[in-house]
């Protein structure tokens, strides 16, 4: 009772007393308003005021430094089918599988790093468990969200179960995964299980699945995905729908970081954003992040130009690298050299510039086979390339190729990367005007002697002083002995042309043949008018290299008009009137008129076989 006592006292009641004083500088713990402002009216002084409603982000809270960034692979994850770039047949075989019910029930995504293969099989996953109002089955048109996509989306939906292979790789993890396959799901229509880098599951993880995905449940479906599809065991592939995501091409890259620096209110040359999608190399993500990195290179409102793309990449100048390709290709060690030594100047990794070097390789191989249409870069360097491989036989393009993967490999184990670039482009210089096997062996054959590379190579003797051999050494010695070459006789302007392309100078060659539109010539003296788009240095370029090959002064000037046509245009012109003659042919025509839409795309001249001349005798048998 005397605690009962002590309860009634005549001090007033807690909520009658005068609250306590607080700091202003103080929050509520309780979620209160500041001591400085009034409670709202109509609540209770012991109950703390409702919150008001979260306001919109406005474009000052978006730019906030202290706001939570999102980089833009993430922001940017698709929502829909429609989203996937580059991945058109995929979404069409699936498409199609949806409308007419033929759902499988395993699916398999195999592909490179950041084409989309988790964000396939969420999406996936979303389609399968796809309802609303007025859909109540399996649809990929997600454009609508549906009742479980919000959550399947934020990855907190019951049954749909996303796993890391790489974590839980043991056998009895998977069978603690499997035992609740046989129930229902709770709320959606499938019970949905995403096992990524599947193929790092062992082999008797895979063995407990094999089972349950020969025979699943009609409720469910397993997505797997996976980087490495040979890692995956054959009975598993057998029982699964296989999709191979594409690498995505770099000119679907490009508009597609395109749209995304508009909307992020950055500017990025279009030439940056190629550089990018070339290093992206067909992954979305990969790219993604390179584009968030370049766009904070520049100043808010700027344009992020190529060149600080570059630099920020690491990579030398693709026309500087082309450049070098074709000093090397012209035997040059020299020029290549110098080349090579501004490209490391402006920050190069040699690494870089030896894959470079192998992509021009290949380009200009290809060029060689298909032609310029078939490179996708820029016009002007795919004509670049497209004129080596047609000055170059594809022995030596493809030993060359050889040599740039040892070169490569060389320069990223090299203690010192720089000078073992330089000792790889000496020697690609040498190896350009070497022949090849067949060759030296007809030259032998024929005793004569066998090229070298630029400057000459003497060669070791290979027998001994005064035996046989060292007779056959010095006869060898004497046949290659260099003979003073004969300054060339320029008659004619065709005669400057096939110079040039004699000292395989591959630029200096296109250059004229593109741009030069000659008015006179005379020996000592060349006036032309130059074509539109011609290099201003071009008059030089060529003054230069006649008085090093003739030994004599030039004397090389444009002028404004006048001038007859480019090789490169009368070359077009004799093709055009060449088809055109082809076209007014009657049979061909008729061959036209009777197949609408069939077009000349080549002109082909098939050399005949000659006939022998008939012997007298032969007549009269």
């Amino acid at each position: 009772m005397a605690d009962h006592d002590d309860l009634t006292t005549d001090s007033a009641p807690p909520w009658d007393e005068e609250p306590a004083e607080r700091d202003e500088n103080t929050v509520d713990i309780f979620g209160g308003p500041p001591a400085d402002e009034p409670l709202q009216a109509g609540t209770p002084d012991s109950a703390p005021a409702a919150p008001a409603p979260a306001a919109p982000p406005t474009a000052e809270s978006l730019s906030d430094p202290d706001a939570a960034y999102t980089v833009l692979a993430r922001k940017y994850r698709p929502r829909t089918f429609e989203d996937l770039i580059g991945q058109e047949a995929m979404v069409r075989t699936l498409a199609n599988a949806f409308s007419t019910g033929r759902i499988a029930h395993a699916f398999m995504l195999t592909g490179v790093r950041g084409v989309g293969k988790t964000t396939t099989a969420r999406l996936l996953a979303r389609a399968l468990n796809y309802e609303t109002d007025t859909v109540h089955g399996p649809s990929v048109d997600l454009t609508v969200e549906g009742r479980h996509c919000k959550a399947i989306i934020e990855g907190r939906h019951m049954d749909v179960l996303e796993l890391d292979a790489a974590s839980r790789t043991k056998v009895d993890e998977m069978r603690e995964l499997l035992d609740g396959v046989r129930y229902a799901p709770v709320e959606a229509r499938y019970k949905v299980y995403i096992i990524d880098e599947v193929h790092m599951l062992s082999t008797a993880a895979f063995n407990a699945l094999l089972k349950t995905l020969e025979e699943p449940p009609p409720h469910a479906k397993f997505i797997f995905a996976t980087t490495e599809i040979r890692k995956v065991p054959v009975t598993i592939l057998s029982r699964t729908q296989r999709f191979d995501l594409r690498r995505v091409e770099p000119d679907v890259l490009v508009k597609h970081f395109g749209r995304i620096a508009a909307k992020e209110g950055a500017k990025v040359e279009e030439d940056g954003l190629a550089l990018i999608a070339r290093a992206a190399e067909g992954s979305v993500r990969d790219g993604l992040s390179l584009l968030d990195q370049a766009i904070v290179q520049g100043e808010r409102g700027s344009t992020v130009t190529a060149a600080v793309v570059r630099d920020m990449l690491g990579l030398a100048d693709r026309g500087q690298t082309i450049a070098l390709f074709e000093n090397v290709m012209s035997g040059k060690p020299g020029e290549s050299l110098k080349g090579f030594r501004a490209l490391w100047g402006f920050g190069a990794d040699p690494a870089v510039v030896m894959l470079d070097l192998l992509d021009h390789c290949h380009s200009a191989s290809v060029a060689k086979a298909l032609g310029p249409d078939a490179l996708s870069m820029p016009k002007e360097q795919a004509a670049r390339l497209t004129a080596i491989g047609a000055q170059t036989s594809p022995g030596t393009l493809a030993r060359l190729w050889q040599m740039l993967l040892k070169a490569h490999d060389e320069v990223r184990r090299a203690p010192d990367a720089m000078a073992a670039a330089e000792m790889a482009i000496i020697r690609l210089c040498y190896a350009a005007d070497l022949p090849g096997p067949e060759e030296a062996l007809k030259a032998l054959r024929d005793g004569q002697p066998v090229g070298g590379g630029p400057g000459g190579g003497g060669g070791g003797s290979i027998g001994g002083g005064g035996a046989p051999g060292g007779a056959l050494n010095a006869q060898a010695r004497v046949m290659a002995a260099p003979m003073a070459p004969a300054a060339p006789v320029l008659a004619s302007f065709e005669d400057v042309v096939k110079l040039i392309a004699e000292k395989r100078d591959i630029g200096l060659r296109l250059d004229v043949e593109q741009y030069v539109r000659p008015i006179s010539f005379r020996p000592g003296a060349i006036t032309f008018e130059a074509a539109p788009g011609a290099p201003g240095n071009l008059a030089g370029r060529l003054v230069r290299a006649l008085k090093e090959w003739t030994g004599q002064p030039w004397l090389v000037a444009a002028e404004g008009g006048g001038g007859a046509e480019s090789l490169m245009e009368r070359q077009k012109r004799e093709q055009r009137e060449e088809m055109d003659a082809i076209r007014s042919d009657p049979f061909v025509a008729s061959v036209l008129d009777a197949f609408p839409g069939a077009e000349i795309v080549e002109v082909r001249t098939i050399m005949t076989p000659e006939t022998p001349p008939i012997e007298p005798d032969e007549l009269e048998e």
